[in-house]
């Protein structure tokens, strides 16, 4: 594996990581209370998909599915499979239906080019045995019945597949050259799931118990960052730019001025209710951070800022529980109205390992901005948080948002593993790997946030 683990048990060692600076302010944060206590855990209902019909291949279904059902609360949902090397050719719909009610949505279509949202080739975390092929997820809302249709492309030409990527026969999934009919994976599931119910925003009278009270997970997840916040806090504050270049230069003894964007306000994992019993315990570092992959989850933009904490951690659950990874994959997420997050644990101003861009996770982070871009525009509150958190991070590491970097790929789809591959410091996840992400819409802005980054950096 590319990068080190550190115990989070012993979170004492796991702090004093703090790769590039070891920053001070931390006074001004804002502390744990009972409403971050009392959250509910969240759940997972994952159901075996059936073959629809008669429509078979050989005695293998080219079209699975689930007929309208009655199931427990969910808000987002995926379809998973057995081998994480097959890719589903073809399509993916589900129509809900709004909790309490008898209304359904419209057919909706599922995201099924996710693979490339992983953890690179023969690391630990890929090769753990526990991770499955899964489609993205989407967010759908508080629904408690469910629709889903798998349909595999019908048929192929004998130079490829729709959109120009390579045709491979096999057992993989994916469909034949010569015009055979496609095949879906096996052991398909549709995955339902369950933020969690967030208690009232002053807590309950039963919260007060336990209001001051960590898991041992939960303390090693803050521990991380107290350089930057007491221990338990829901978010690490902003400061200004001249308090962070103090910081940064106190911390590193001396030297000329950093080139350092001001630290913005980040909602802490226990700010938007992380389950720390989900991951695994120990924290995942590579060496350095040279690169920002940008990236759009692809869960749609059908949420309101306020549900952004249920969204992550539908997300999370769905990256740990549904897809087998050790957390969520992306080092930050980015809501619609600006709010910026804490993606995978292990320290914001840490060289975190996340699994976001194949072949490429090694000395970068990735964030991702919740909702969907390839036909809609992403708000301008969120590439300006784009721009604002690569200032920040990037800065620490001493890295100029407007150049160019080089980056080892850990193989692809673009990229051989072992190639030396010069990308934007600031890049899009397509800049790594054969992929429609960050959706055309939200990478063309990425000129705006490499400029806007580097303005605030001082550059």
């Amino acid at each position: 594996m590319r990068g080190f683990l550190v115990s989070s048990i012993g979170v004492t060692c796991a702090a004093a990581l703090a790769l590039p600076v070891a920053l001070p302010s931390a006074a001004a944060a804002t502390a744990a209370g009972p409403s971050a206590a009392g959250a509910l855990p969240g759940s997972t209902q994952s159901l075996p998909l059936a073959p629809l019909g008669s429509d078979r291949a050989g005695g293998a279904a080219r079209a699975e599915g689930l007929p309208r059902r009655d199931v427990r609360p969910f808000s987002l949902l995926g379809v998973v499979w057995d081998d994480p090397d097959a890719e589903l050719r073809g399509s993916v719909q589900v129509r809900t239906r709004a909790t309490g009610t008898t209304v359904w949505s419209a057919w909706q279509d599922i995201e099924t080019h996710n693979h490339e949202h992983a953890a690179d080739p023969g690391t630990a975390e890929r090769d753990s045995g526990r991770v499955r092929g899964t489609t993205a997820p989407l967010w759908v809302g508080d629904s408690d019945g469910v629709e889903v249709r798998v349909r595999a492309l019908a048929a192929e030409g004998p130079t490829g597949s729709p959109g120009g990527r390579a045709s491979a026969g096999g057992a993989d999934g994916r469909a034949p050259a010569g015009g055979a009919p496609a095949l879906l994976p096996a052991g398909l599931r549709l995955e339902l799931v369950d933020p969690g119910v967030e208690p009232p925003p002053g807590g309950t009278p039963a919260d007060a118990p336990r209001a001051n009270t960590m898991t041992a997970e939960a303390a090693a997840s803050s521990a991380v960052n107290a350089d930057l916040a007491p221990l338990g806090a829901l978010t690490i504050p902003g400061l200004t730019k001249e308090r962070t270049e103090a910081d940064v230069l106190a911390a590193r003894g001396a030297g000329a001025r950093p080139y350092v964007g001001p630290r913005p306000r980040i909602v802490t994992r226990r700010g938007w209710g992380a389950d720390e019993r989900l991951r695994e315990r120990d924290f995942a570092y590579t060496k350095t951070v040279k690169a920002a992959f940008v990236h759009h989850s692809a869960t749609g933009n059908n949420y309101r800022c306020s549900q952004a904490p249920s969204v992550l951690r539908s997300i999370y659950r769905y990256h740990v529980m549904s897809s087998g990874w050790r957390d969520i994959g992306y080092n930050f997420a980015v809501d619609k109205c600006g709010n910026i997050y804490e993606g995978r644990a292990g320290g914001v101003a840490k060289a975190v390992l996340g699994a976001h861009t194949l072949g490429f996770n090694t000395n970068s982070m990735g964030i991702a901005v919740l909702g969907t871009y390839t036909s809609a525009a992403p708000p301008k509150a969120a590439v300006t948080a784009v721009a604002r958190l690569t200032a920040w991070k990037l800065g620490l590491f001493g890295a100029n948002p407007r150049g160019t970097t080089y980056l080892k790929s850990g193989g692809g789809n673009l990229y051989r593993k072992g190639t030396r591959v010069r990308l934007h410091v600031i890049s899009g996840h397509r800049d790594g790997f054969a992929t429609e992400c960050p959706g055309r819409r939200l990478y063309s802005k990425l000129g705006t946030a490499r400029s806007a980054s580097a303005r605030y950096q001082g550059r």
